[in-house]
């Protein structure tokens, strides 16, 4: 994919959680911990664009810290990843897309969306739901009791902190 359809252009700069990636028609979402970036083509008919969305998350092996995850239990784990990555269109407004592509290469798994907007503006806020939706599906498929590094620790730290922020909120704070 190569230079962005006009409206697309326009509404990825507009948006605040996306910031241009490397002089390219690529667009990095900057709400994830994950490599996640959105580009777009133009459409066939009266739509703005056809989109394509790539996720990069680590494998569960890359991101156990101290010990090596244990082949029958990665391959599980990508299975179930697979399996939970089949309902991630539930949270967009397209109804024209491809089905995920979840690939596992050494020490990461690519995740591809590809989709067709009516209009930029869907197109983009489609884009971002599909991320987190991924990003939360990788987040709910971390095995308790293994340590975590790099950006799955950061993605479990984020949760905790904003889990607390949530409890301390419903305390209603100091009495008046």
């Amino acid at each position: 994919m190569t230079d962005l359809p006009a409206a697309v252009a326009r509404e990825l700069e507009a948006h605040d959680a996306f910031a241009s990636a490397n002089d390219t028609a690529d667009y990095a979402l900057t709400t994830t911990v994950f490599d996640a970036t959105v580009t777009a083509v133009e459409a066939e008919g009266k739509r703005d664009g056809r989109f394509r969305v790539t996720v990069t998350l680590p494998t569960l092996d890359a991101a156990v810290a101290g010990e090596t995850v244990a082949s029958v239990v990665e391959d599980g784990w990508f299975e179930t990843l697979e399996r939970r990555l089949e309902d991630t269109y539930t949270v967009a407004q397209t109804s024209t897309h491809e089905a995920p592509i979840v690939e596992r290469e050494s020490d990461d798994v690519t995740v591809t969306l590809e989709y067709v907007a009516w209009n930029a503006t869907e197109g983009v806020a489609d884009a971002k739901a599909l991320i987190e939706y991924v990003e939360g599906t990788y987040a709910q498929g971390l095995i308790p009791g293994y340590e975590y590094r790099g950006r799955a620790a950061t993605l479990l730290e984020n949760a905790q902190s904003r889990g607390q922020q949530a409890a301390d909120g419903d305390r209603g704070g100091m009495p008046m």
